[in-house]
């Protein structure tokens, strides 16, 4: 861990934290607020009644969080990272327009990176999915892997994959980030969407 906060963040370290991932969250709600009057879309509609078929999807993932650090024997490192941020998908057969997101990622620059996800979309109904990579500087892709959720996505399935780029690391732990080229398919219960949907509001 880093000297001076072997099990914790400082406090002013993670008031920070506290300050730019709420602004940064706040900046992304009103962005997917944005989107979502600006698209109301028949097609997000269309989607959601497309239970049981793959629904093909490209968006961007922005993040920001707090990441804890080890360091290892020569330059390996270990580190648990922490994100909260928000999702935009595109495509006529997406799942969704918005959601927001939450991820708890472990790293080792020696053997890679595992992680959990959820996406929470505007009904409240959630995503999850299990997240892998390599993690090194060379190759930093990394798949998805849905494993169901509640509401609509209780019974998804599919996979996605994207690269990850860092806007901002400090040397308090302080990290924000954005997905490249996040594209995917994910195929909804079509029971468990076809509920979901009587209940959601129309437009």
């Amino acid at each position: 861990m880093r000297k001076g906060t072997p099990n914790a963040i400082s406090s002013l370290a993670f008031q920070r934290v506290r300050y730019v991932v709420s602004a940064f969250f706040g900046i992304g709600l009103v962005s997917l607020l944005l989107v979502t009057a600006c698209d109301r879309a028949p097609q997000a509609s269309k989607s959601v009644l497309s239970g049981g078929e793959w629904l093909d999807f490209q968006g961007t993932w922005t993040a920001a969080g707090v990441r804890n650090t080890m360091h290892l024997r020569g330059d390996r490192q270990a580190s648990i990272s922490m994100f909260n941020g928000s999702l935009v998908l595109e495509g006529q057969s997406r799942p969704g327009v918005g959601f927001r997101s939450e991820a708890i990622v472990f790293s080792d620059s020696a053997t890679g990176m595992v992680g959990r996800a959820v996406w929470t979309d505007e009904n409240g109904d959630q995503a999850y999915s299990e997240l892998l990579g390599e993690g090194t500087a060379k190759n930093n892709k990394i798949t998805g892997t849905f494993v169901g959720g509640t509401g609509r996505y209780s019974g998804a399935t599919g996979t996605y994959e994207f690269s990850w780029r860092f806007v901002l690391e400090n040397e308090e732990g302080l990290v924000q980030g954005q997905s490249k080229d996040l594209h995917g398919r994910v195929r909804l219960d079509s029971r468990q969407a076809g509920a979901a949907d009587k209940g959601a509001p129309r437009s």
